[in-house]
């Protein structure tokens, strides 16, 4: 075999195999055919969270008046957040590569294809491999209604080179809410649609209400049960006539609806890779595939698709390949968050999860934190923990509200060790703070609640 280990996709998942594993001496390959860091690098997590922290700055400079700051804002400058974005963005592309190459990894530039259980081509070339990773990621899909071919998709919001005045978001998910939180947050008049009665589908159902209500009051036309038929083209731009007999007038329309495997021409059905209906490499809970010299990692087995999860994968794969130190990652307790403004972070079940495996005791508190009621603002902070009955047992903590993602990395601590409402009752809190409230819950809900109708 020319290598041990032959990677494909350079993304979170496929860099940290690749690393660890050259780290503990073992042959190894990677190829990439289009963006050193993967997505989450280039055209996801990191541009965006600049992005978001770009629109927060609006609603920082009108709150700084409250605390007797004479602020003159002239208005943003698009072209100079896109320069030292893109620059950041190609700092960080750089450096995964020149970790890669500091590890002794061999790099391909080009679309790899498999061969066979053991054979990788990229172009002409040809490498042969004792295990292959297949690590490609996901990529955004495109609505099917005329005029589909207007949409801009995910990864074209970082190609912009001006701001749109006017914006229509398709979507319910997390990206789909993020973009028309940050755009919104940067001037643009924003409208969006989700054909389901609430948006994000798998959050705490008060997390998704509450946000709905925040992101209106920061005057963004959010409709629900609500979906484009068909986008025109116009001479001003664009016309979205939605279901609800809207006719909506935009600059740009964004197509955030969700995202499926990147698998197509991989060669999976050649060499006898399982999918599912959607694509999804099918794998174990070691991460193999139908094909035993053969693993994937990442959101291309969609799973549980976020950057850290596909991180941790990458590293358990290579201790268990080549570390002797077997090991697999739970997808239990697993923080996240959405970087809309205001930003929500959860860990653990939802409400309604958990009360599908028996009673449940709710503690939840909403208020204005200590800023706004300076500010004026009538935005409220959300905090809840969701306790299994019997036990006492934390199963869920959720948070809508200022430094909510930051705030939640450190409770998702808690719930791994498996801490119970006694647990938190008896740690002090730090005040004033937001945060102290989830070790202050007294507030019981009588009853949980019903069933959304998603």
């Amino acid at each position: 075999m020319d290598f041990d280990l032959f990677v494909i996709g350079a993304g979170s998942a496929g860099v940290r195999c690749a690393r660890v594993s050259a780290g503990y001496g073992a042959r190894v390959a990677i190829a990439e055919a289009r963006h050193w860091g993967g997505t989450c690098v280039n055209v996801g997590c990191v541009p965006k969270k600049i992005m978001v922290q770009a629109a927060e700055y609006c609603g920082a400079f009108e709150d700084a008046r409250a605390f007797g700051w004479d602020v003159d804002v002239r208005g943003h400058n698009w072209a100079v957040l896109k320069a030292r974005r893109d620059a950041e963005v190609s700092r960080l592309s750089g450096l995964y590569r020149h970790l890669l190459e500091g590890a002794g990894v061999t790099l391909f530039e080009g679309h790899a294809t498999l061969i066979d259980a053991h054979t990788v081509a990229i172009g002409e070339r040809r490498a042969t491999a004792r295990y292959i990773v297949i690590a490609t990621g996901a990529e955004s899909v495109r609505p099917s209604i005329p005029g589909a071919e207007h949409c801009l998709l995910s990864d074209d919001l970082f190609l912009l080179s001006a701001k749109p005045n006017r914006a229509v978001v398709l979507g319910g998910g997390y990206i789909a809410c993020e973009f028309a939180s940050l755009l919104n947050g940067l001037g643009t008049e924003v409208h969006q649609l989700y054909r389901g009665p609430l948006f994000l589908r798998g959050f705490d159902r008060d997390i998704r209400e509450a946000l709905a209500e925040e992101l209106r009051a920061d005057g963004i036309d959010l409709r629900f049960d609500a979906d484009a038929e068909r986008i025109e083209r116009t001479r001003e731009g664009f016309l979205v006539v939605s279901s609800d007999g809207r006719a909506i007038e935009a600059d740009a329309v964004f197509a955030a609806i969700g995202r499926r495997p990147k698998v197509a021409a991989l060669g999976l059905e050649r060499v006898g890779v399982s999918t599912d209906a959607k694509g999804a490499i099918l794998v174990n809970e070691a991460m193999q595939t139908s094909v035993p010299s053969i693993y994937a990692l990442g959101d291309v087995t969609d799973r549980l698709n976020l950057t850290p999860v596909a991180t941790a994968q990458g590293h358990a794969l290579a201790d268990t390949l080549f570390g002797g130190r077997p090991r697999r990652v739970s997808l239990e307790n697993v923080p996240t968050a959405v970087f809309t403004t205001p930003p929500i972070g959860s860990v653990g079940l939802t409400e309604e999860e958990a009360s599908n495996r028996g009673p449940v005791d709710v503690y939840l508190a909403r208020f204005r934190p200590l800023r706004h009621t300076m500010t004026g603002r009538k935005r409220r902070t959300l905090i809840k923990l969701v306790v299994e009955r019997a036990s006492g047992r934390v199963l869920g903590a959720h948070m809508l509200g200022e430094d909510a993602p930051e705030i939640i990395q450190g409770i998702a601590i808690a719930l791994v060790m498996g801490a119970t409402k006694a647990d938190f009752d008896r740690t002090i809190g730090v005040h004033p703070t937001a945060a102290e409230e989830f070790v202050t819950l007294r507030t019981l809900r009588p009853e949980p609640l019903a069933d959304a109708a998603d």
